[in-house]
């Protein structure tokens, strides 16, 4: 719901009514005081505080909204978050021999220079945190930032209301960028619950071709301690252009992630994303993709991996507006132990979309009695001479398959980690990084909770 009041309209008697009708949430008011404290100027801060009051006049969604349906934050409000920053220069994580010297890293949402290397990168692409553009560059991301479809989404703009600084890769146009860039965000929580908000901007023009890894962590070895993340990516795809995502989610297993990830495509733009969830005691991921004009093309690949009570939530929208565009979906999930699993995929197109090819496929795999999966593929149709197709499969480790591996001289235990390991190679040998693909590969099979009931 919508509220919008003019304060010339409401007598003064009536000032505090108003502060009640858009403070509608008492716990979203207490999030937005804490990511607000930081003041920015000029137009970011003119951005932060238009988002600011589209929060004030909404709430955190419950289970009683459709989208919501299936993932409870009833334990987020639990939680009292608090900003935390600091310097932490001695971080360890994965750095990627593909991307060693084309790296950012941020730091419960702060950049850390100490940790990024940004060097010998080609003429025409800009890697660099939103601060430290000079201001030329800055009036550029002016036009791009927090202006994808969405952006009053109550999270999204929770995210625009905090805005301090933002990941900005911008490529110009006619640029091939054969390096990936890697964009590391890694949240440090303290003695008290944490709340940091990544942000970042991803710009191809017309023509240009670049590679992107977007990796959110923890701090490695620290005692597991409850934070939230809040993160938003908004990635502009011109003209002819192709851009291939690698998101990679890997939270603490006491962390709430809660993220979006919009994507504008222009006319003949080819876009590919490959979406890995493994972290996180409670996530979310909104993937949304708006067609802007005609041939377009999108694959997007997911793979989901939890265990023990973990939950996770995938939700996916491609707006097919223009004709001739095609779209590939598979997306899959592996849920052990009491772990729930959401799929909700949606494909629309409407009557100016002639000649869509569509599909979507979302596959799962229940290694446990007690876990659990909703999917529900969508195609949303008005057009009448399209190739659209979707479906859903639910299936178990096959007693067949292990007997078989079984009598070749593996053990049970090792025959359920092959099978486990076949299913989640079909996404990750599609990432377009080695050194990233081997890592995501050691991690599934080094999971032991995944092999046993």
């Amino acid at each position: 719901m919508n509220i919008q009041v003019s304060p010339s309209a409401i007598p003064n008697s009536n000032a505090v009514s108003l502060t009640s009708m858009l403070d509608r949430d008492d716990y979203l008011t207490g999030l937005l005081n804490q990511v607000t404290a930081t003041k920015t100027e000029g137009w970011l801060q003119e951005l932060r505080q238009s988002a600011a009051n589209w929060v004030r006049h909404s709430i955190i969604p419950t289970t009683r909204e459709e989208e919501w349906r299936f993932t409870d934050l009833s334990s987020l409000r639990k939680v009292q978050f608090n900003v935390k920053t600091g310097n932490f220069a001695s971080l360890e994580f994965d750095i990627l021999p593909e991307a060693a010297n084309s790296r950012l890293v941020f730091v419960n949402g702060v950049f850390a220079p100490d940790l990024s290397a940004v060097t010998n990168l080609p003429s025409g692409i800009v890697v660099s945190n939103l601060a430290g553009l000079p201001a030329v560059e800055q009036e550029g991301v002016r036009q791009y930032l927090a202006q994808a479809e969405g952006a009053q989404e109550v999270f999204t703009a929770l995210n625009t209301a905090g805005i301090t600084d933002a990941a900005v890769v911008w490529v110009k146009k006619n640029v091939v960028v054969e390096t990936p860039i890697h964009l590391v965000f890694i949240s440090v929580a303290g003695e008290t619950a944490t709340i940091s908000q990544p942000r970042c901007l991803v710009v191809a023009e017309s023509g240009s071709q670049v590679t992107l890894v977007e990796e959110y962590t923890n701090r490695r070895g620290a005692e597991e301690r409850v934070y939230l993340t809040n993160a938003v990516t908004e990635v502009w795809v011109g003209d002819n252009a192709e851009v291939s995502h690698t998101r990679v989610e890997q939270e603490g297993a006491e962390a709430f992630h809660i993220g979006k990830t919009a994507i504008a495509q222009a006319r003949d733009s080819r876009y590919t994303c490959h979406a890995i969830t493994l972290g996180a005691k409670l996530s979310r991921h909104n993937l949304e993709i708006l067609q802007t004009g005609e041939q377009t093309q999108t694959t997007l690949n997911g793979l989901t991996i939890i265990s023990g009570k973990q939950l996770s939530d995938t939700h996916s929208a491609i707006a097919l507006n223009y004709p001739h565009g095609t779209s590939d979906q598979l997306h899959k999930c592996i849920v052990g132990d009491r772990a729930h699993a959401v799929f909700n995929g949606k494909v629309f197109v409407p009557k100016l979309a002639q000649l869509t090819n569509a599909s979507q496929l979302n596959r799962n795999l229940l290694l446990s009695s007690k876990a659990r999966v909703d999917t529900k593929p969508q195609l949303e149709i008005t057009a009448d001479n399209v190739k659209c197709a979707h479906g859903a499969t639910v299936s178990q480790l096959e007693d067949d398959e292990i007997f078989y591996l079984q009598s070749r001289g593996i053990d049970e235990n090792d025959a359920r980690k092959l099978l486990i390991n076949a299913f989640a190679a079909e996404v990750i040998n599609k990432i377009p990084v080695p050194s990233l693909r081997e890592i995501l590969l050691n991690t599934v099979n080094n999971l032991k909770s995944l092999t046993n009931e």
